[in-house]
């Protein structure tokens, strides 16, 4: 029986395969369902031949309680974005400067509007999907993306043996619109209902129908567009709602140490092979005028293409010029995204609101008559500071050409001077806060309005609160902004360090936490999230206070340089400007900071309630590696973070991708056959770690 379950599972699988890859499928659908059908039953009846990665499992199942957040093999970097063909020209230029090549080859690529996600699998089987994220770490969503068809739970043929491939899940446009479709009708039923209803009971009903039904309602709202639908899909926590979202995927890139081809392009072709769909678009051409007509000829279909894009991505093709041109901080140098123009519309000015930052910084926001933009409803955008309105010469009342800004964030981009009336009113920037009536305060050397009264006004206390609480932060994921708001508004947080006063009992009474179900599950899960967050070093929780200017970046240089809270709260504004990235502005901010009082004491209790306010500094060695560079790759006896400390502690700096800077490539076990093709290429010495250990000696 086990050989018969085996032979159905590879039969769908293929069939599959032929059905949603390539789009040439061999039986009906009839006859696919009833081979579903055959296998269940099977599978049923002998649970003892149960396979995680079997076709029925598709379907979905079970609930997940939360997402695991995993960190990416390497980081999966954003792309530079060019909106004009000069740039695109200079960014040729550039490659072939780099190469010192006369004609490059690049792949041309549609950009899909969708979720990023990467794959993992270890000798065919798929191992773990997890989402974008930051870039660093996403989430664990494997059970969500085995839902989606195009995905093989198995690859086909000959691959090696651990492989990781970056694509694009997103939703067909016909999908997405029947969706919606069906919500339509759904809203359309219940007001039937509604009004039957009404009709048949008393008056003294009417507000709890009317409540129930306006809640219903609202559960039933279209989504605003493919993308968010797709990227909420895969949140999901119901792995059998995602298997009916009918969610695709297409792959775009592939990682490993033993690619059967330096080529990114024909590497695409071969992971079609293995069971995944790829874009039948992606072309390679050696010229940007080439290049231009196709991103031209794209912009002309995009409307009538199956799916959302929103550019195309060009690529350098050869793997090797890709390891040579490496990557910045942010994204890597041998690829650029052309985005089409953003999407337009007119609509008009109804009016201003204004929203408060965790700094006090006033942002004066449009409040527009609702249009339809790019797949989503526009009703508000942001207008930046009273220069920004100032310069645009805007109205209430005006007619304005709003734009998504990159496709994402809205933007008011010009006034229609011809279509103003005499009804228009002159907008005037506001002097009070809005939510506390403040004096505003405005910098001389600023374009923005700031809240003075950090310590009263409540929306800055919510978004301090949110910063810290952030993802970059402290990470405690289970505490939502509606929550925070809501524990505000009951008096029961005030500030940062309240959150560590929280406990079960008082997050049970709240609304939304199981006070029917009398479920404590929510509640426990804030509380272990905070205890959780108590771990989380130094660097995080520096850059989670918030202090003005002190990002990500800064906050971990600031901490390898002072070690402790205390050594930087003593610190001077001239130490300050001894690190690196840190300037005037910078540590202007930090001394202010420190100079207050609340936030001292904000410090003091934090660290009572167990949080981390000093990292440990390893003491330098020697200087025998002094100003060398080094290249780690490959597998050792020992970690490569043993190795790359080894060589920061005598004086030595290590490197992610070679370059001619390069001094050194170590060398281990299954070193990619590219990483020393491109050593070779750049005449880089590669040595073991042996040899490592006797130039330490």
């Amino acid at each position: 029986m086990k050989e018969k379950i085996e032979k159905l599972r590879h039969e769908l699988n293929h069939h599959n395969y032929l059905y949603y890859v390539l789009d040439k499928p061999k039986i009906s659908d009839f006859k696919f369902d009833s081979l579903m059908r055959e296998l269940i039953k099977l599978e049923k009846r002998y649970p003892e031949f149960f396979d995680p990665l079997s076709p029925t499992m598709r379907v979905g199942g079970g609930l997940n309680e939360s997402f695991e957040t995993v960190q990416h093999i390497s980081p999966m970097l954003s792309l530079s974005n060019t909106y004009s063909k000069k740039e695109l020209v200079d960014f040729d230029s550039k490659i072939k400067k780099i190469l010192g090549q006369k004609f490059v080859d690049y792949t041309c690529e549609l950009k899909y509007d969708g979720v990023a996600i990467s794959l993992i699998y270890k000798n065919g089987l798929l191992e773990r999907g997890v989402t974008r994220g930051d870039g660093v770490c996403g989430d664990d969503v494997t059970q969500n993306i085995k839902t989606i068809n195009t995905i093989p739970l198995k690859l086909f043929g000959d691959f090696p043996s651990f492989i990781e491939f970056r694509g694009e899940v997103f939703i067909k446009k016909d999908d997405f619109n029947k969706i919606n479709q069906k919500r339509e009708e759904r809203r359309m039923t219940l007001e039937k209902e509604y009004y039957k209803k009404r009709g048949l009971q008393s008056s003294s009903n009417d507000i709890k129908l009317e409540k129930q039904y306006l809640t219903n309602l609202k559960k039933n709202e279209n989504y605003a567009n493919p993308r968010n639908f797709a990227s909420g899909s895969l949140k999901l926590l119901d792995s059998a709602k995602v298997a009916k979202r009918n969610l695709d995927c297409i792959i775009y890139s592939v990682h490993g140490v033993n690619l059967p081809f330096n080529s990114h392009y024909k590497n695409l072709l071969k992971v079609q092979d293995w069971g995944f769909k790829i874009s039948k678009s992606t072309q390679l051409y050696n010229n940007v005028n080439s290049m231009m007509d196709f991103i031209d000829s794209l912009e002309l279909q995009r409307e009538s293409l199956p799916f959302e894009i929103d550019g195309v991505v060009v690529k350098v093709n050869n793997l090797i010029d890709q390891e040579t041109l490496g990557h910045t901080a942010k994204s890597p140098r041998w690829a650029i995204s052309y985005k089409f123009q953003s999407a337009q519309a007119y609509t008009v000015l109804s009016g201003i609101t204004y929203q408060i930052g965790r700094t006090g910084t006033i942002t004066p926001v449009a409040e527009l008559n609702p249009v339809h933009l790019a797949g989503s409803v526009i009703k508000r955008a942001s207008l930046h500071n009273a220069d920004f309105i100032k310069k645009l010469d805007l109205k209430i009342g005006d007619t304005v050409l709003v734009e998504k800004g990159g496709d994402v964030i809205p933007k008011v981009a010009e006034v229609d001077i011809a279509k103003r009336t005499l009804l228009c009113q002159d907008i005037i920037f506001i002097s009070e806060c809005p939510s506390c009536n403040s004096a505003l305060y405005k910098p001389s050397n600023e374009v923005n309005f700031y809240c003075l009264n950090s310590d009263y006004c409540v929306p800055q206390k919510i978004a301090r609160v949110k910063h810290f609480i952030g993802r970059d932060a402290l990470n405690i994921h289970t505490l939502g902004s509606k929550t925070v708001v809501l524990l505000f508004q009951e008096n029961i947080i005030n500030s940062i360090a309240d959150l560590y006063d929280l406990s079960v009992n008082k997050l049970t009474c709240l609304k939304g936490f199981g006070e029917k179900s009398k479920s404590i599950k929510k509640a426990q899960n804030i509380i272990e999230s905070l205890e959780n967050s108590k771990a989380i070093s130094f660097e995080r929780v520096l850059y989670g206070l918030g202090i003005r200017y002190v990002g990500k970046t800064v906050a971990k240089k600031i901490v390898n340089h002072f070690l402790s809270i205390e050594s930087l709260i003593s610190s001077s504004r001239e130490q300050l400007l001894e690190i690196d990235e840190v300037g005037e502005k910078i540590a202007d901010s930090i001394c202010h900071y420190f100079k207050q009082s609340k936030n001292i004491s904000l410090i003091e209790k934090l660290k009572l309630h167990g949080l981390q306010f000093n990292t440990h500094s390893r003491q330098r060695k020697s200087n025998k590696l002094q100003n060398l560079i080094f290249v780690i790759s490959g597998t050792f006896v020992v970690s490569r973070l043993e190795i790359k400390d080894s060589i920061e502690d005598n004086g030595g700096k290590c490197n992610t991708s070679l370059s001619k800077n390069t001094n050194y490539l170590i060398a281990g076990e299954n070193m990619g056959p590219k990483k020393k093709e491109l050593a070779l290429l750049l005449g880089v010495p590669i040595i073991s770690q042996i040899e490592l250990e006797k130039m330490l000696k």
